[in-house]
């Protein structure tokens, strides 16, 4: 449940990418994509920050002992494989972050931004929701960003690792709830 919604609020989404969002997922990336939208819209309405981050891994230097060979879906990489899905309507003053790893906070200038606007809280939403949302919240918590999750906004190529990241981690790192919940909390602030 979201009880509160800081004045200073940003919203973050994690790879709502053309590749990405090609994967085979555990929820209709459908209403991931119309969640998502839903924010970005009541954010700038609220005239509220708006964070687009994708990934680009090629050439990171993050970690040597890396293999990739865990499960993951088939989607290869095409010409607009970087692109922010046509559902997001990027707008010329969003913060557009490339991030090369899992968090969107690692060697980016994410804090930075965030600190030049005053902010002191993220909602968080996007793909995956065990590795891209995840690894940012951990960051974002150590950093000392308070945290809303917008359930309904986010999914994985696993069920159950999206299950866990629910039940177990993001409890710990700030509130949960659905998008409607998020945005009438921002109608309070």
């Amino acid at each position: 449940m979201i009880t509160e919604i800081d004045k200073n609020t940003a919203l973050v989404l994690i790879d709502l990418q053309m590749l990405i969002v090609q994967l085979p997922l555990a929820h209709p990336i459908e209403k991931v994509l119309e969640s998502s939208a839903k924010l970005v819209a009541a954010f700038r309405e609220a005239k509220l920050p708006v964070v687009i981050v994708n990934v680009n891994p090629t050439g990171s230097a993050a970690s040597k002992t890396r293999k990739d060979n865990a499960p993951r879906g088939g989607a290869a990489p095409g010409a607009d494989w970087l692109d922010i899905t046509p559902e997001i309507k990027v707008e010329a003053d969003d913060i557009r972050i490339t991030k090369t790893t899992w968090g969107a906070f690692y060697q980016t200038a994410l804090h930075q931004e965030l600190q030049k606007k005053g902010i002191t809280q993220i909602v968080l939403a996007g793909v995956a929701t065990s590795i891209g949302v995840e690894g940012t919240a951990r960051s974002a918590n150590e950093l000392g960003y308070n945290i809303a999750f917008a359930s309904d906004a986010m999914t994985d190529m696993f069920a159950d690792a999206h299950d866990n990241s629910f039940k177990y981690i993001f409890p710990r790192l700030g509130e949960v709830g659905t998008t409607d919940e998020v945005i009438a909390k921002l109608g309070e602030k």
